[in-house]
């Protein structure tokens, strides 16, 4: 054969031998626990549900398996695919099981079958009956499933031979992400402080964003101390391990709160990631590794004095020098550290000879009346401090709350790149009430810089829905009439939930605690008061940005 001929058939046996592309497919893998009574406290572990696929399934028949499903493009998030399949291959709903802890996304090929799978696992807690739910009796798997057993779930990690013990191609790997407990050693106490600590985060309702970012972070220090290492270990291990572990406290702690989690344990990885790779001191790594994070804890004490600082000038600027008189209006809710904190060192360090301070009372839980008394009892104990009423407004009085304001003060939970800002449930309605009622208000968002959140779509942020009864509870106290119609009905739906029925009439009660204010809600382009002072929504999105890349550059590859 020609040198032509040859170069000619050379593209089409190359064509021949190369192997077809894999068809992508996005699916959810959910694994359901069994905790035991006083986990994880006591330290007991949990036994996780395998389950056996038949032989009319497409793939990976009579394999052992979590509950698994693809991913619609109609479904909103992955979550939703995950409840939906475990509704339709086991029969429980919401009513039966709770999440448990979302793990990381990952991606494999399985030439075998021509796939290339992206996994998204999950893992949900089966309620007892004690609970509510149904047990495991409440377990009725439909035709994709010959059987299913209960598993220690260490011991499924500790599993050499994976073809011989019968479980679908990662098997492991998906559990792993959910069940990091095994991933750190099932002797290891650095798992279980991992888990208590998020724990901690995920029942805290009284401390505000920033409070659980620091306990996130202090949290981060004593999972890294159990550790142990990096010296004289597998770094790369140890380092993948440590930015799960920063994973988990920001997707599975409080996700609603989940920006100044995520940019207190980014600045962290930031400050011990030359120390990591350091290829020269190799020494006392550990220590030098603590001591970062000690000093990162330590300069995060200090931001809401500079807040306070920069609000402290803005009021100068824009409210007290364009008055006739030297008395101050404020309105705001919720409990905000940062506002409490900010209100008196501004009253102080400003011109301000009164301060009229309007707080909502902010239900269910009252926060508005805790931020009340705190202020008071600052004022009260302030010899430089100007005279001050207080005083607290139902949640519907906001517009008579609203009349005569000069600024009403936002907190901020979570920032998005576009200006939006998430925060305590009632926050839009009272700004729309000031708005209306005295248009000269000024709407401040008073935030350190931390809670500005990656890019992404703000309704796709968690709607953190919490338990009905914090909401019922006052109606209980005071007696309202017609509860008992409410109660009998929400009885009778639970049960008929357990047994299958329908009911015709029925009724929900709605306890949400955060509701997105959308930028064109706030007034001029100077309303984000930050620890560098007054920010624009451009340096808002270069923020946003930022925080952007670090979540690529940390948690990409995990």
């Amino acid at each position: 054969m020609s040198n032509t001929a040859q170069k000619e058939a050379q593209p089409a046996q190359q064509q021949q031998q190369q192997p077809k592309p894999l068809k992508k497919r996005a699916v959810v893998s959910s694994f359901i626990f069994k905790f035991p009574e006083g986990y994880p406290p006591a330290g007991k572990k949990p036994l996780v549900a395998l389950f056996r696929r038949s032989g009319q399934v497409s793939t990976y028949c009579h394999r052992l398996a979590p509950i698994s499903g693809s991913i619609d493009p109609n479904d909103p998030v992955p979550l939703a695919t995950a409840w939906r399949e475990l509704q339709e291959e086991t029969t429980l709903d919401p009513s039966s099981l709770t999440l448990f802890r979302k793990g990381k996304e990952y991606s494999f090929g399985d030439p075998d079958i021509g796939r290339e799978w992206t996994v998204y696992p999950f893992g949900f807690r089966l309620k007892s009956k004690e609970e509510g739910g149904r047990g495991e009796e409440g377990i009725r798997t439909d035709w994709e499933h010959e059987g299913w057993e209960w598993h220690d779930p260490d011991a499924v990690l500790a599993v050499t031979d994976e073809e011989a013990f019968g479980g679908v191609p990662r098997l492991k790997e998906s559990l792993r992400r959910v069940w990091f407990e095994g991933d750190f050693g099932p002797q290891s106490t650095a798992g279980r402080t991992l888990a208590a600590g998020l724990e901690r985060l995920q029942t805290d309702h009284e401390s505000g964003s920033r409070q659980l970012a620091a306990i996130a972070l202090g949290v981060f220090r004593e999972t890294i101390v159990e550790m142990g290492g990096p010296d004289g270990g597998d770094i790369e291990a140890w380092w993948e391990k440590v930015r799960m572990a920063a994973w988990h406290l920001w997707k599975n702690g409080r996700e609603s709160m989940g920006a100044p989690i995520l940019n207190a344990l980014i600045a962290a990885l930031v400050d011990i990631e030359p120390i990591v790779l350091d290829t020269e001191g190799k020494e006392n790594k550990r220590d030098r590794i603590l001591a970062a994070i000690d000093r990162l804890i330590e300069k995060r004490k200090t931001t809401t004095a500079r807040v306070s600082d920069a609000f402290a000038s803005y009021i100068q600027r824009n409210v007290l020098e364009k008055k006739e008189n030297e008395s101050l209006t404020i309105l705001t809710l919720s409990a905000s550290s940062t506002i409490r904190d900010c209100i008196v060192h501004a009253a102080i360090a400003s011109e301000a000879q009164f301060v009229d301070l309007r707080v909502l009372e902010s239900r269910p839980l009252y926060e508005g009346v805790t931020i009340a008394s705190s202020i008071l009892s600052d004022f009260r104990s302030r010899s430089d401090a100007p005279r001050i009423h207080i005083s607290i407004y139902t949640d519907a009085s906001a517009a008579l709350a609203s009349g005569g304001v000069d600024i009403f003060l936002l907190g901020a939970d979570r920032i998005s790149a576009d200006g939006a800002v998430s925060n305590k449930t009632g926050s839009l309605p009272a700004i729309l009430s000031a708005r209306c009622v005295s248009p000269s208000t000024k709407i401040v968002v008073l935030s350190e810089l931390e809670k500005v959140a990656e890019p992404g779509d703000p309704h796709a942020h968690v709607v953190e829905e919490n338990n009905p009864e914090e909401v019922i509870q006052a109606w209980r106290h005071n007696g309202v009439k017609g509860l008992n119609v409410i109660d009998e009905s929400l009885k009778t739906q639970a049960q008929a939930e357990t047994e299958q029925k329908d009911v015709k009439a029925t009724v929900s009660v709605k306890n949400i605690y955060f509701e997105w204010v959308q930028p064109e809600m706030i007034n001029g382009f100077d309303a984000y008061v930050c620890e560098e002072g007054v920010r624009t929504v451009s340096e808002i999105q270069e923020r946003s940005t930022w925080v952007g890349r670090q979540i690529e550059r940390f948690f990409g590859r995990l």
